[in-house]
This record gives C-alpha cells, structure tokens and sequence, in this order.
C-alpha cells in the first residue's frame, strides 16, 4: 500500500525532546502520541481531562481520517482511557490535536511530559449519499443488543 504524505506542525518546541508520532514497531498500526505539557498531570478516577500533543496535522484528502485510540497498556494497567471513546479528525482539520483521557479506574494516575497517551491511526474513509425508501429489504437477522447470542 502507498504511503500517505500528511501534513504536520510542530505547535510546541517541546515536540523535539521526544520526537514526532513515530510507530513503535515495524508492525504497528498506530503512531504513538505524547503528551505536551510544561508539568505532570494527576487524573483523578472519574475525572477527564484534555492533552496537548503540540502538533497539528492536514490530511488533506477526504477520503482518509485520522482516528485517536487509547494506548491498550494504559487503559488495562491503569484504567487511562479515551473519554470520547474514539477520536475522529476529519481531513480538513487543521488545528493542534489534543487527547480526551479519562480515570477509568480506582487510584489516581499520574501523566508525565512526554507519556504516550493514545495512538492515531490514518483509515480510509466513504462517503456517502443518503437514498430515501419506504421500506428496507428484509434479512435473517431479528432484533439487536445481544440478538444474536453472547
């Protein structure tokens, strides 16, 4: 698959003291993003709170988005997830990304400068035109919410 060029801005100079999202593996799907702050963060359980990454991006094809998911090591270590559950960055935005993180667990935690703090991944995207029916044709599959067994 061709690589695709999207556009970053360094917000922060502190951005240089660890790097640019990078992959942390040659398998990787996400590149990881670090937290930008000038002083530790302690997230309360239950209490969300808003991480500057100091970079903005352009991807600039609206066929593509960019999509923030939760770091897995920090949301079943330390119950640090993502309060918006996913986040979406249409391709037209320009602005610094910032991470929603919730305490979903029982003890405080701490978020450092630099701590990676979520993944973003870049996925193709269709859009799509509504077409308006009467009806929808028929399926086997009846009811939802559990519907299909556990």
């Amino acid at each position: 698959m061709d690589l695709a060029n999207i556009k970053i801005k360094v917000i922060n100079n502190k951005v240089h003291e660890w790097g640019l999202p990078k992959y942390a593996t040659e398998g990787s799907a996400g590149l990881d993003l670090c937290a930008c702050i000038d002083k530790s963060i302690t997230i309360n359980p239950g209490e969300r709170v808003l991480v500057n990454t100091g970079i903005a991006i352009h991807i600039n094809d609206r066929n593509l988005a960019g999509f923030i998911f939760a770091r897995s090591g920090l949301a079943s270590k330390k119950g640090i997830s993502l309060s918006n559950g996913v986040g979406v960055i249409d391709s037209d935005y320009i602005n610094e990304i910032k991470v929603a993180l919730v305490n979903l667990g029982l003890e405080s935690q701490i978020i450092n400068p630099g701590d990676r703090i979520a993944q973003f991944v870049v996925m193709p995207v269709v859009n799509i035109n509504w077409e308006m029916v009467e009806d929808l044709e028929s399926t086997s599959r009846i009811g939802g919410f559990g519907s299909t067994g556990c």
